[in-house]
């Protein structure tokens, strides 16, 4: 497994672990009353710093751990990376224009975070899988 590949899986498992640990914790606080009124900006904001220390943390054991696939990336990896990339931006465009049109409505401010949390979480697993999957199915350049 190359050092890009890897990279993908702690993203696609650190990424989701992160939204799945802070969806619990909202909907826990919310204590079965409404969402929108749970506390969820601390929550928020620790749970997306554990995840890119934890990121951070997890590329740095495995190029400890395989030293030498460290540095190596050809052609085809920065095809796969951009091609993955590429997916997951499309995502984050929808998104984005999805909390726009929400503030546009002038919902409440939970909302409109939680989406634009959700599609940086969406993003960055759909990118991942995509470049694992190119990974590991093959891929060819458009």
């Amino acid at each position: 497994m190359s050092a890009e590949e890897k990279r993908a899986w702690i993203m696609a498992v650190v990424t989701g672990g992160a939204y799945a640990t802070y969806v619990t914790l909202v909907m826990s606080e919310a204590g079965g009353g409404a969402l929108a009124g749970a506390p969820y900006v601390a929550t928020m904001l620790w749970t997306i710093g554990i995840a890119v220390l934890a990121t951070i943390v997890l590329d740095a054991v495995a190029a400890i751990a395989s030293p030498s696939e460290c540095d190596q990336k050809d052609q085809r990896d920065r095809e796969i990376y951009r091609f993955g990339e590429y997916i997951g931006h499309w995502v984050l465009v929808a998104g984005a224009v999805a909390a726009l049109g929400m503030s546009m409505a002038r919902l409440d401010y939970f909302w409109i975070a939680n989406v634009i949390y959700l599609a940086f979480v969406a993003s960055a697993i759909l990118a991942s899988v995509a470049k694992i999957v190119a990974y590991r199915r093959g891929f060819q350049p458009w």
